[in-house]
């Protein structure tokens, strides 16, 4: 039993295709199949797919993306972490956020995480489908062993006993905990179970005689969440996946919250980085996501000496040269050109479950997805690397559906791109035009 899947690709199937198209006509980044879409990532593919299979082997890799607003960084990871997936990963990624997810609080990190596990098999929170197959794994092992069913559980203890030896010396109710659950589930106590496990993946408030019954007291706190991390970092391998890839994302927050929780959040993101490189997390691929100005700015890395020399890297010369192996990787943001090399990818994507594909590609051919890149770039102050996600949502809901659901709509002819206020993110606000965004002329 194991919740890992195989590291075959999906071929690009309705579902997936449907599914892409409508998380694009709704502004956001798909969650998956972004392989169907990937344009430009090319360079990077050699080197972290030899990361991942060095942290599928033992290893781990601590790996920061810079990126300034617009230049794909969630894209980016999210095509990272179905590359990770196909190779058996687990996979969990946490939005990081002064009032919900504090960096600086690594026990909140660690539910977060918990919360937002996922595998090729289950959604999020696939924490208790990874707790259920680990136990089935020892079951399995023990009997593989030798072990009868009256001595069956008695050697499932012994497994669980020598597989979390290394987790117990830093955090004993791990192996507590689990034991608990086990024990709850056996006598038919599926509330406690319950109540158990969400003790184990890091939340509060757990009822006092759920964590008397199971032999745990009080909450998890800052530094029993890395050993807990370590503990489902074993639990994954023992059920089947090859390692856990972990998403930060928009670390950048940090620079605007308080000067004491930023000095605090900075120190934990560099223990997070001394930790990993001193193999005490086998199988973790962890990855953060900021803005230059977070890895260059004194409000942010800079202001951590020691975090800013574990994350130096040259960036001074051509970006074509730019070393994808380094502890940091820069995405050099959308061009006019590159934008609309991904505009005719989605044409094309959108044309194969169209009524009628040459139609699509016809009256959206390259010269007007040109146009539209960039007329939408022109909305938003002639900064193209922050007009991806519009671009696409346009492309997508104002032109493409339109051509495919009515005969006579010609976008040369009936449409005239509008961009209001209302539908930007505040970066592109921001960046928009001086003076009113509304009711920009698309120039054909």
């Amino acid at each position: 039993m194991s919740t890992a899947a195989s590291s075959r690709p999906s071929p690009a199937s309705a579902a997936r295709r449907r599914a892409v198209i409508d998380a694009l006509r709704r502004g956001a980044v798909p969650e998956s199949g972004l392989d169907l879409l990937a344009t430009g990532l090319d360079r990077f593919e050699a080197a972290l797919d030899a990361e991942l299979e060095a942290v599928a082997a033992g290893s781990s890799v601590f790996k920061a993306v810079r990126g300034e607003y617009g230049s794909g960084k969630t894209f980016f990871t999210r095509w990272l972490g179905e590359r990770a997936k196909r190779r058996g990963f687990a996979l969990a990624e946490i939005q990081i956020s002064e009032t919900e997810t504090p960096l600086h609080k690594l026990e909140t990190v660690y539910r977060r995480l918990t919360e937002r596990l996922a595998t090729a098999s289950f959604p999020p929170s696939a924490l208790r489908p990874v707790v259920d197959a680990w136990f089935y794994a020892l079951e399995e092992d023990a009997l593989a062993d030798g072990a009868g069913d009256e001595d069956l559980p008695e050697a499932v203890e012994k497994l669980l006993v020598a597989r979390l030896t290394e987790v117990s010396r830093h955090a004993p109710s791990f192996a507590t905990a689990l034991r608990g659950y086990k024990s709850a589930l056996a006598d038919g106590d599926e509330a406690t179970a319950a109540a158990v496990l969400a003790w184990l993946g890091g939340q509060p408030h757990v009822a006092a005689a759920a964590r008397r019954s199971a032999g745990v007291r009080g909450d998890l706190d800052h530094f029993g969440a890395l050993g807990f991390l370590q503990g489902l970092l074993t639990v994954l391998r023992d059920s089947g996946h090859n390692g856990l890839f972990v998403v930060l994302d928009e670390v950048e927050t940090l620079q605007r919250v308080r000067s004491d929780a930023r000095d605090k959040a900075l120190n934990a993101l560099r223990q997070l980085i001394d930790e990993v490189h001193s193999g005490r997390f086998p199988g973790l691929y962890l990855l953060i996501t900021g803005t230059p100005a977070f890895y260059d700015g004194q409000q942010g890395v800079q202001r951590l000496a020691p975090l800013a020399q574990r994350l130096a890297t040259d960036f001074t010369t051509d970006p074509r040269f730019d070393n994808p192996r380094a502890v940091q990787v820069r995405l050099p943001g959308f061009t006019q050109e590159s934008l609309v090399g991904l505009g005719a990818t989605i044409r094309d994507l959108y044309a194969e479950g169209a009524t009628s594909p040459e139609r699509v590609k016809s009256l959206a051919d390259d010269a007007y997805i040109a146009d539209l890149a960039r007329a939408v770039g022109g909305a938003l102050g002639g900064k193209v690397g922050v007009a991806p996600r519009l671009f696409l949502k346009k492309l997508v809901g104002d032109v493409l559906d339109r051509i495919d659901q009515f005969e006579d709509f010609d976008p040369r002819q009936h449409y005239r791109l509008t961009v209001t206020s209302s539908e930007l993110t505040d970066v592109e606000r921001n960046h928009a035009a001086s003076g009113s965004a509304d009711d920009i002329d698309l120039d054909v």
